[in-house]
């Protein structure tokens, strides 16, 4: 009932008056004049508010003549009529029972729902209510601003003002009451078959479900995401039967591309410079061409990353705004370019990607307000985080392609520096071998003189030379004989490093190159105090052999001569000769001074030369051991070497068969 000296009363009230009491005090500050601010809990959409005030709600007329106060609380039983909507669903599954009742009790909340009301002019009660909403907006420094200001505004009211509106709330009341009377229960407890709003809340759910389940089966079976973010805000902004649906980006965009559906989706260029925007509207979806398009709007001044907004769309925010009028009373900056964009509702959802705000989804009423059902926020953020799975899908498939050019290019960069390293290598020992092939054939001719007039003075009689001429004459002949040795190695070599070597492929007898070959290093081993053995473990049927004779004879005399030099006095070398599956084995073992293991991996090397005892004394080119190599692989065979220091070496050889005929030297590098 109403009290003096404010006109203030409090009493249970249905939602549905409650309501038009609201528009009534709305009536009334349209009357008064420009400057008034007209607030509701729709202003609260934009923030978390405590518990106190979820089930609050209020309508406040501020101006400097006239200010009043509706508060309506909703009380505990009829909180409980969403719970009772729910009782029809109890035995559906709770994925789908849960979001249906969530719609349906909103509709019963409408029809049960009784508010324990309270209006008043009293200014020091609005400028307290006031004081409160304001500190709910801490983190809204611009909000708080206004709030406040609008605190100190609030004076007593003009009295023809209070007598005007007096007047209009008597002759809404009277009616009312009047009504109760004659009908108590038609207001209060309307008779309504309770459970058809929940089967058709139900029958919704499933659909969205199933949309859902079209969204998650397009972004797996796809990896195009402009076609994935067409063809999904397409299907739900018609399914929610939306005027618009956008997204909303807020960085710079990676997507290039322009996708089209049915003449209504579009995709904006990329934009340079984004730092000097809040964002930008990257794809949009319109119900027909006579909404206008807002693609390619940015927003540079009323949305800012430091806003208290960013941080809640960060945080997962789903905001509904079911007026836009109500809810941005005091932003005029946002509340201008919502009407220029003709927005009049809407509900955005925010996209996060790798734990970064990338935009939001958002979907617009453009010429009229829209209660936003709990199903309907569900379904939006459900659809955001899809598109974030998209997103996320599209920038790794994005870096997997950019790393497997990037090492794509990378290889065809290492294989040219290879290659050109390769052919610079085949070039210089071209001209390597080249060069020593040419300096070899010059310095045989004089050499030949050398060796052939030496050989001709010490055939004379003894009458003809001193001793001491002849023992000069000895070492010219044998200087001469080692240096031809060496030219002849080096040019072996070099023919076969060239390419240009040839094998004479004859049939031959192995036991025979074996003797002949030790016979005609006897002399050089009695010199040395060597014992030289012959050690023949071939079948007398299995003698015959193919292959280069002079070559097999050249790799023995190398292999033999090199154990009786590095082989002391009294020690032994042993040539042992076998045959197996048609292979020809050599092996040459002596009780010479051994090599480490460390210095093995040089043995083959060209101009190599172990460090040993003997070195000083039996001084050479280093070209033996790599020319018996490279002429056993001539042969398609191989070499190994076993050695232990102080004990002696083992070399061994395979020999295959060599076909009848002349075959072509390979490279062996």
């Amino acid at each position: 009932m109403l009290s003096s000296p404010d006109l203030s009363f409090s009493r249970n009230l249905p939602l549905v008056v409650f309501n038009q009491l609201g528009e009534l005090l709305q009536q009334m500050a349209q009357g008064v004049g420009n400057n008034t601010l007209i607030l509701t809990e729709a202003v609260l959409a934009r923030i978390r508010i405590p518990v106190e005030w979820q089930y609050q709600r209020f309508t406040l007329v501020i101006s400097e003549g006239f200010s009043a106060l509706l508060v309506g609380n909703q009380e505990e039983e009829s909180r409980g009529a969403e719970e009772q909507g729910s009782q029809c669903v109890a035995e559906v599954p709770s994925v789908v029972a849960t979001g249906a009742s969530r719609g349906a009790g909103t509709d019963l909340l409408t029809l049960h729902s009784a508010l324990y009301a309270s209006l008043t002019f009293n200014f020091e009660a609005i400028a307290s209510f006031i004081a409160k909403l304001r500190d709910l907006f801490e983190s809204d420094s611009h909000t708080h601003q206004n709030l406040e200001r609008y605190r100190q505004l609030v004076g007593i009211n003009d009295a023809t003002l209070q007598s005007k509106f007096t007047l209009l709330l008597l002759e809404y009341l009277l009616p009312l009451q009047n009504q109760e009377l004659t009908e108590p229960s038609s207001v209060t407890k309307p008779e309504i078959y309770v459970c058809q709003p929940v089967e058709d809340a139900l029958k919704k759910q499933v659909s969205q479900e199933r949309l859902l389940n079209q969204v998650t089966t397009q972004i797996r079976k796809s990896l195009d995401l402009p076609v994935i973010m067409a063809t999904a805000i397409a299907q739900v902004r018609e399914f929610l039967e939306l005027d618009r649906l956008v997204i909303y980006k807020f960085e710079g965009s990676r997507v290039n591309q322009h996708a089209t559906l049915n003449g209504q989706i579009s995709l904006q260029t990329p934009i340079q410079n984004w730092q000097d925007y809040g964002g930008c509207i990257v794809y949009e979806a319109r119900a027909t061409d006579a909404i206008p398009s807002v693609l390619h709007y940015t927003e540079k001044n009323c949305f800012v990353r430091t806003s208290p907004c960013w941080e809640k769309y960060r945080q997962g925010f789903t905001l509904a705004v079911d007026d836009v009028e109500k809810a941005y009373a005091l932003e005029e900056c946002l509340l201008n370019f919502l009407r220029e964009s003709q927005v009049r509702a809407k509900l955005a959802a925010p996209i996060i990607f790798e734990e970064k705000l990338w935009g939001l989804l958002i979907g617009h009423q453009c010429d009229d307000s829209r209660q936003w059902t709990e199903s309907e926020k569900s379904l939006l953020t459900s659809i955001a985080e899809q598109l974030a799975i998209a997103i996320h899908q599209a920038e790794l498939m994005r870096s997997l392609t950019q790393e497997k050019q990037t090492l794509e290019q990378r290889v065809i960069e290492r294989t040219m520096a290879l290659r050109d390293a390769l052919l610079a290598a085949e070039a210089a020992s071209r001209l390597r071998s080249e060069f020593l092939a040419t300096i070899s054939h010059e310095l045989l001719t004089p050499l030949t003189y050398v060796i052939g007039m030496s050989s001709t003075l010490l055939r004379w009689p003894l009458g003809e030379l001193s001793q001491r001429q002849r023992d000069y004459l000895q070492t010219i002949h044998d200087s001469g004989e080692h240096l031809l040795e060496m030219i002849n190695d080096i040019l072996d070599l070099s023919q076969i490093e060239a390419g240009k070597a040839v094998l004479n492929i004859t049939e031959f007898s192995l036991v025979n190159i074996a003797e002949n070959t030790l016979e005609s290093l006897s002399e050089k081993a009695i010199s040395e105090q060597v014992n030289l053995k012959l050690d023949l473990q071939i079948d007398p049927r299995r003698d015959r052999f193919t292959a280069d004779v002079g070559r097999i004879e050249q790799i023995l005399w190398n292999l033999l001569t090199n154990a009786i030099k590095f082989t002391p006095e009294g020690g032994s070398v042993t040539l042992r000769l076998w045959v197996e599956d048609d292979t020809a084995i050599f092996q040459v073992e002596d009780t010479g001074i051994g090599i480490p293991q460390e210095q093995l991996p040089l043995m083959f090397e060209k101009f190599q030369q172990l460090d040993t005892p003997y070195r000083r004394r039996y001084e050479g080119t280093g070209l033996g051991l790599a020319l018996t190599k490279q002429l056993v692989q001539l042969h398609r065979g191989r070499i190994e070497v076993e050695s232990t220091v102080g004990i002696g070496s083992i070399f061994t050889i395979w020999i295959p068969p060599q076909p009848m005929k002349v075959l072509s030297a390979e490279r062996c590098d």
